[in-house]
């Protein structure tokens, strides 16, 4: 019971640079679990970084210790997780829907790799459709937006600029 609670209330956080977003819609929010020991219970909740040396981190793990306080957890542990790594394929269906609607580009699928990666020097991805119009007809104006997380793109048929979140 005060595991599926604290759950329920971990997964209503939002992110900090994308609030139309929970952390648990970017898949960052891994896990929540409660242990008992002589003290009482202790909420463990568990984050993966989108990025290493995300500078949003502090405020998700901070976040997360206020609303579960808030809540009544009056003992709360964030756990950074760095393993398996976090991709933009763990964004739920319902968060890409939440970027469409906020005029973001959602990230495509990450192109499944094993073993070491090589470095190619290869065409360019494909540039996200406009999420405005759907446009195919889209440039790249720069590698980053507000975030390093994100580019910024323009669609040439509708002249809005949009950002992308990149595919990890």
């Amino acid at each position: 019971m005060a595991r599926r609670r604290a759950a329920e209330v971990a997964g209503q956080v939002r992110d900090p640079e994308m609030p139309m977003l929970t952390l648990a819609d970017l898949g960052v929010l891994r896990g929540v679990e409660v242990e008992r020991d002589a003290d009482g219970e202790l909420v463990v909740a568990s984050i993966t970084p989108t990025y290493t040396g995300c500078p949003a981190m502090a405020t998700m793990r901070d976040d997360l210790v206020h609303r579960l306080n808030d809540a009544g957890f009056d003992r709360v542990e964030v756990r950074i997780v760095l393993d398996p790594p976090w991709s933009s394929d763990w964004i739920s269906e319902r968060g890409r829907a939440a970027l469409r609607a906020e005029g973001l580009s959602a990230p495509g699928p990450v192109r499944k790799r094993q073993g070491p990666v090589p470095l190619t020097l290869g065409p360019p991805r494909p540039a996200p459709p406009c999420p405005r119009c759907g446009s195919a007809a889209t440039r790249l104006t720069s590698e980053f937006g507000a975030t390093a997380c994100k580019a910024l793109y323009r669609c040439t048929d509708c002249l809005e600029p949009f950002e992308h979140v990149k595919e990890i």
